[in-house]
């Protein structure tokens, strides 16, 4: 029976982390990322780990403690370091505020094991902003021109949602990630993440999925970053990661 780990990171995520949390463990083991949280997020988890140790859950909980936050690409990274260490053969990403659905896990865990990277492509949608909904489908422009494999492509792998967090990969891929040193800082991880596989020559899809947008620590300056970054991959386009 193949291992699957969830890499959760949350910060202050008190309202949703235990329901997000509960819901994971019917399907899989988890791994939740504390990064540097000051409300009540760690206690709630510290009650779900001493219930996870007394068999509650149909699977296991680990947690990993940030003292200070460290932000999305830092929590991710230590979830796949955690799960490469422990074997898993598949590790999904996913949110910590009840955007991703967690009774979408077995879509993720049926799909085909030829796909490295498979996407949770956020085909329908609810409270979306028109302007969030403007950047997602700008950044996915961008990230498929990066992944292209000459200049005068444009279309690349053909990717409809390239920021899309709620995602499995595998072993390799996970492993990949793990031990490269992440130049992303913030959501532009997930644009990163997927240009060092597809550059590795590592198979990506996507899978449609249910996203409901809550409150987001995405702002202007966050935007920059991920404007930045993506100018960055196209600048990079040719260069190729190093073999994992």
């Amino acid at each position: 029976m193949q291992k699957v780990l969830v890499v959760i990171p949350a910060h202050n995520e008190a309202e949703t982390i235990a329901e997000v949390v509960e819901r994971t463990l019917a399907y899989a083991d988890v791994s939740v990322t504390d990064d540097g949280s000051r409300d009540s997020t760690p206690a709630i988890l510290e009650r779900l780990l001493k219930e996870s140790d007394q068999g509650r859950f149909a699977h296991k909980l680990h947690v990993i403690t940030h003292p200070r936050a460290t932000h999305i690409p830092q929590g991710i990274q230590d979830g796949m370091r955690y799960a490469t260490g422990k074997s898993y053969d598949w590790v999904i990403t996913m949110d910590a505020g009840l955007s991703h659905d967690p009774d979408a896990l077995p879509a993720f865990l049926a799909a085909d094991a030829r796909w490295d990277v498979v996407i949770g492509s956020r085909q329908k949608v609810e409270n979306v902003p028109a302007y969030r909904r403007l950047i997602s489908w700008m950044a996915a422009r961008v990230v498929n021109y990066a992944l292209s494999p000459g200049y005068f492509n444009l279309f690349g792998p053909g990717l409809r949602d390239c920021t899309s967090g709620y995602r499995r990969y595998s072993a390799r891929a996970a492993r990949l990630i793990a031990r490269s040193q992440l130049e992303s800082r913030a959501f532009d991880f997930h644009m990163e993440a997927l240009a060092l596989c597809c550059r590795q020559q590592m198979k990506a899809t996507e899978i449609p999925i249910h996203y409901v947008f809550s409150n987001s620590s995405f702002n202007s300056r966050v935007l920059k970053q991920a404007m930045r970054f993506g100018l960055h991959l196209i600048a990079t386009k040719s260069r190729k990661t190093d073999a994992a």
